[in-house]
């Protein structure tokens, strides 16, 4: 009796996902919270069903896009984040690829980094461990090996470990992931990760910019006491909000980056920065901000996933490609000159 007991309460301890919950992690709430967003998961399920039931699939639309908004029902997160990122073509176009890149020669250097990086993948979570039977090290290991070797520009870099794993969760497949991870960083994140990362410093200027714009007395506040936007909000870039966010309000908002591409980023930071203004412009000094910033990623906010995505797409107002890309050009110009 007593060890099924143990076995209920680690349950209860671990998340779906595998990752452990935190000592001072709010269980009344957080049961509060998924007993009425488990009604909208229902609902959400029953019409997936039928869109995936229809003759012809899924296609680009209106309806796709707003279904995909509203959430991708886990049992078909992995299908449908393939599909819309194009991965699922770019796989079946390749038959055998990956595994070539496995077999093949591998660069000593590169190997060593993703094996020094194994360890720190998830420690908090049960999957990763090397206990774990099966152990997703090895899966990571493999699909970070093959994403580097196709990849020779990027290689490895740190960040892209949490991102692979997370697609390893979703996915239960390592080709899929591969090619979820080649999306992901070959198309939808602008040079994020090459070796100088001028796509991560370009976007993160642009969202000081887009900050200007949108929530101008935070944007005076930093510059009044010299906080780079990088110091802040590069971890929000580089990990997609892995370990940032909770889990559940990650995977919501990565289902909206494979569709509707990297516009996702900014508007999830936007709404966090705007929705949090009165309690960010209470800082007085440097690492009052830097603090501030820590402590808008946590609470009842971001934890009511479904309320928070549709906070998203209101809260920061229109923000069209067009103005991003703007952005970008006069960012990534500025960047280039300082050297």
């Amino acid at each position: 009796m007593e060890r099924r007991e143990d076995w209920q309460d680690w349950a209860y301890r671990v998340d779906p996902y595998g990752f452990e919950r935190p000592e001072d992690f709010d269980y009344a709430s957080y049961e509060a919270f998924f007993s009425r967003y488990l009604v909208v998961l229902t609902r959400r399920a029953i019409k997936w069903s039928k869109l995936l039931k229809g003759n012809n699939g899924i296609q680009k639309s209106l309806k796709v896009k707003r279904y995909i908004r509203k959430g991708i029902p886990s049992e078909h997160r992995a299908l449908i984040w393939m599909i819309v990122s194009g991965a699922q073509a770019n796989m079946e176009q390749n038959p055998g690829y990956y595994h070539r890149l496995l077999e093949g020669e591998k660069n000593d250097k590169l190997v060593e980094a993703i094996k020094t990086d194994m360890n720190r993948t998830f420690p908090d979570n049960v999957k990763f461990r090397k206990t774990a039977d099966p152990c997703l090290q090895h899966v990571l290991y493999n699909v970070l090996v093959a994403y580097g070797h196709h990849n020779k520009a990027v290689g490895y870099c740190q960040g892209m470990n949490f991102i692979a794993g997370y697609l390893i969760l979703i996915t239960k497949n390592e080709e899929e992931s591969f090619w979820l991870l080649d999306a992901l960083i070959g198309r939808i994140l602008p040079d994020y990760y090459s070796p100088v990362m001028l796509g991560l410093k370009t976007d993160q200027e642009v969202l000081g910019e887009l900050v200007k714009m949108k929530v101008p007395a935070v944007a005076e506040l930093m510059e009044r006491h010299g906080v780079m936007w990088t110091l802040v909000v590069s971890r929000w870039f580089i990990c997609l909000f892995i370990d940032i966010l909770p889990v559940e309000t990650v995977l919501r908002i990565w289902d909206c980056l494979f569709y509707e591409g990297s516009k996702i980023i900014f508007r999830v930071a936007l709404t966090l920065i705007k929705q949090h203004q009165a309690f960010i412009l209470e800082a007085t000094n440097f690492p009052d901000i830097c603090d501030k910033f820590k402590q808008i990623t946590k609470g009842t906010f971001v934890t009511e996933c479904h309320s928070f995505m549709q906070k998203i797409f209101t809260d920061p107002g229109t923000l069209s490609m067009a103005t991003i890309n703007k952005l970008r050009e006069t960012c990534r110009e500025k960047l280039l000159s300082q050297g």
